[in-house]
């Protein structure tokens, strides 16, 4: 197994989380349940009734899983979908129905703090996994934008290991043209997990085709205005931009590009200015250079929310459960 993912995994199991799994019956997250119980990396709890887990899995034991049936009576968390949502017209019979729907019961669930924190996505959609928690988890105090970050293992081979085996891409998966607000926001948002999940000291480059006014458009300009943006939000934290990807990760092209930066040629967060260029560079790292691509890693929620893909592995499921512990322990 991979040290990037025994770490999470290790860390996880010191944590003592609980993480609800709102796909119950989906075979690979059963199997995925049972992992994580006998290893101790979390508690965890199934959506789904009971007859339909064993029909799934009959050879797979639920001692010590917990498991909520959606049909039955869920009358806390109906009033609390009730409460959350009125305002925006739901009916009491409407919040019953709804809280009928496993992403909504994990969410409510989450929210009220009986778990502490939801996975799903091995067979819904992402859109379906975080409208849910959009409604009733919401985003984070200071963070606007929900996003998404891939934690990169270089290889040893790399001649970018000495200096950094890890990399934090964000965002490769939801936002498709973020504004410089939002931009801001996932860079915000991948600091704080580089710094969560593995103890990495974020050092953010806000990439752009341009590096210190090498270039004129405004596709430019929003990277520069996410940049102040950053450096006023969270003084705390090292960032500079707007940086090529070459000035950004390497100190002799950061020499003559961006000399005077103290992130330029260090970087270990790398964030895109949109989707094509984030996905399309990751997956470019990943195959190219044999690197692991970990994630998506969902963050900027206020409670931890993962959505899964759905080609997922049951080591997959454990590893983003795995993840979704640690968020929660902050």
């Amino acid at each position: 197994m991979n040290n990037v993912v025994s770490q999470l995994r290790d860390k996880a199991s010191r944590l003592n989380k609980h993480i609800i799994l709102a796909e119950g019956d989906e075979p690979r997250t059963i199997k995925a349940a049972r992992f994580l119980v006998d290893n101790k990396i979390a508690n965890v709890t199934l959506i789904a009734s009971l007859q339909s887990i064993k029909k799934s899995q009959p050879n797979v034991s639920l001692e010590h899983i917990n498991i909520i049936d959606p049909n039955e009576d869920n009358t806390d968390m109906v009033n609390l979908l009730y409460n959350l949502r009125k305002s925006k017209g739901m009916t009491e019979q409407q919040a019953n129905e709804l809280a009928k729907n496993p992403l909504y019961l994990a969410a409510l669930f989450t929210q009220s703090g009986k778990a502490d924190g939801m996975v799903a996505g091995a067979i819904n959609s992402t859109g379906d996994v975080l409208r849910p928690a959009l409604q009733i988890i919401k985003t984070a105090q200071g963070i606007s934008t929900v996003s998404s970050c891939f934690i990169i293992a270089l290889p040893d081979y790399s001649p970018y290991f000495s200096k950094n085996s890890l990399l934090f891409m964000g965002d490769c998966a939801v936002n498709i043209e973020p504004d410089s607000q939002q931009l801001a926001s996932i860079a915000i948002a991948s600091a704080n997990t580089a710094k969560q999940m593995l103890g990495v000291e974020p050092k953010i480059a806000m990439l752009s085709f341009s590096t210190k006014g090498s270039a004129q458009h405004q596709f430019v300009d929003k990277v520069v205005q996410a940049t102040d943006i950053v450096k006023n939000l969270r003084p705390d934290l090292q960032v500079d931009g707007e940086l090529q990807a070459d000035a950004a990760l390497i100190e002799s092209v950061a020499q003559l590009k961006a000399k005077n930066s103290k992130i330029a040629g260090f970087a270990n967060v790398l964030i895109f200015p949109d989707l094509q260029s984030g996905n399309i560079g990751y997956k470019l790292v990943q195959r190219l250079a044999g690197a692991q691509a970990i994630g998506p890693v969902c963050q900027g929620f206020n409670k931890p929310v993962n959505d899964l893909s759905r080609g997922c592995s049951v080591e997959d499921i454990i590893t983003v459960v795995a993840i979704t512990a640690l968020q929660a322990q902050n």
